[in-house]
Parts: C-alpha cells; structure tokens; sequence
C-alpha cells in the first residue's frame, strides 16, 4: 500500500469552493451526482467530510472521498473481532462513504492513492475521536473486490459492508 500522501504531481485537500465539480465524472451515476450536488453542501452541515485529489498544477479534481462519524453494532462484527473489543451495544468506527476517481484517471493507482489518505487520516484522528474500525459499503462487485484487496474484512450478514480494524490500519502507519 502506498503510505505517501502526493502522487506525482497530485495532492489530497478538503474539498473547497475552487474545486470543479461539475467536469468530474467516474462513470457511476451515483458517486457523479453526489459530489455534483451533494458533497459541498454535506460538509458545510458536517455530515460528511469530502476530500479530493487534485493537480497540483491545474486544480483538476482527479478522485474524491468522503469520511464520517459511524456507529457499528458489537454483535454485527465477526465474533473473533467483537471479542477484542469492549462490550458496548455500539463501537465507535469511522465511515469511509464514498470513494470515487475520474474515469480520465483510472488505471494510475489514483484509488490507492485516495484509500490510503483516508486511512492515514482516519487514524491519525483516532487518537483524539475514538474509532475501532474503519467501515466501507461496497456499492458493487467492483468496489467490493478493490476493498477485499486491501484485506478489508466482509461484516457476516451483510457482504457489503466491510471494515479494517485501526489496529490493522495503525501498522501501515507506525510513526504516524
């Protein structure tokens, strides 16, 4: 996993009014018409916090992700996980809600690129906001299997929804 937080001549920054989003298009109609319509206005609410991957030269927004506050049923993760943890109803977690790279981008390790920022950041707050996890919904077979590769672990009744523990995320990250 690449621990970097520049690409080349890309950067990752939160998504800001100088941020085109209206010629961002990753061919998922869903993700488009969030960042689109959606992101700017979830981060002024702090519902979500957007980030994006931009040139550093043009501004181009390349990717996008967004990161959220979550709350996971104890008795949803797999037992061998739930053990570790403390018996709270509910374990604090962070959602990675959306992640998205311009079809323009593909194929330049851009969703890696994003994935680890997102996990570096996640954990980075960890330490001063509790999260034990964090948790993605995989909106297809494509996502499902990019997270998969990334040794995200599938929730046991509900395949969509994985998760990486922090603990798992803390190791790529040891001196963070």
């Amino acid at each position: 996993m690449v621990t970097g937080r520049k690409l080349r001549t890309a950067k990752i920054e939160p998504l800001g009014k100088k941020h085109d989003r209206a010629a961002f298009s990753c061919g998922k109609e869903k993700l488009d018409r969030y960042f689109r319509e959606q992101a700017s206005q979830d981060a002024r609410r702090h519902i979500a916090a957007p980030f994006v991957a931009v040139h550093e030269e043009s501004e181009t927004v390349l990717g996008y992700y967004t990161l959220s506050a979550f709350a996971v049923e104890l008795g949803s993760l797999p037992e061998a996980t739930a053990a570790r943890l403390s018996h709270y109803p509910l374990v604090p977690a962070t959602l990675l809600g959306r992640l998205a790279v311009d079809q323009t981008h593909k194929g330049r390790g851009l969703g890696e690129f994003l994935l680890t920022d997102a996990l570096h950041r996640a954990y980075g707050q960890s330490a001063q906001i509790a999260s034990a996890a964090v948790v993605v919904e995989a909106m297809d077979d494509e996502a499902h299997r990019f997270y998969r590769y990334f040794d995200f672990i599938a929730f046991p009744e509900r395949q969509d929804r994985l998760f990486l523990p922090m603990a798992t995320i803390g190791k790529l990250f040891p001196k963070s």
